[in-house]
């Protein structure tokens, strides 16, 4: 359930929180779509959750954002997902990508948001979850960049799924080297 009784006041709030971040954001893309998984990098700092987290209320998104279960916790519970947080569970194989799949089934409007390292840390690989959701509810991917040398969060590109998850993630890493980041270039399935 959506906890979200003051929509007007989570975006005058957002606002607040970016400025006083000395953080800014690139507005909506022209090929936003409001069904879509949208993957961010890098996911350097809790704070990058945060950030993440406030645009979804201050753009007014219907979106949630992935967060690991252990966090859902009350009272932090009752904060995350009224920001929009959906707990997940990694360290289990437990259907998870398939049940994400059945949320865009019972939404006309539906964003999953994520970050394909899953994790703080530096890693080598990616994990491909996102790419088997979009792919199972045929959904574009959207890349989002928080831009942290430029204290910015972007929009880069859209690609909807074709049939190489493979030539896809060759997309995707060109599209965020454009953009001057490099993506982890080895793949961690689901």
């Amino acid at each position: 359930m959506d906890i979200n009784p003051f929509p007007f006041l989570f975006r005058v709030l957002g606002k607040f929180i970016y400025a006083g971040m000395g953080w800014t954001y690139d507005p909506l893309p022209d090929y936003w779509e409001t069904r879509c998984v949208v993957i961010g990098f890098p996911h350097t700092t809790n704070m990058d959750t945060i950030r993440a987290l406030t645009y979804i209320k201050l753009a007014g998104l219907n979106a949630k954002l992935l967060i690991k279960s252990k966090w859902f916790f009350f009272p932090m519970s009752v904060f995350l997902k009224s920001l929009g947080g959906l707990p997940i569970q990694r360290d289990k194989s437990c259907g998870f990508v398939d049940s994400v799949i059945k949320k865009y089934e019972e939404n006309e409007n539906l964003v999953v948001a994520l970050v394909p390292e899953g994790t703080r840390k530096s890693v080598s690989t990616i994990k491909t979850g996102f790419w088997y959701i979009a792919k199972g509810a045929d959904v574009p991917i959207i890349c989002w960049y928080l831009d942290n040398r430029s204290k910015k969060t972007r929009w880069l590109g859209k690609i909807h799924p074709g049939e190489s998850l493979e030539q896809d993630l060759y997309k995707i890493h060109s599209i965020y080297k454009r953009a001057g980041f490099l993506i982890p270039s080895k793949i961690k399935n689901r």
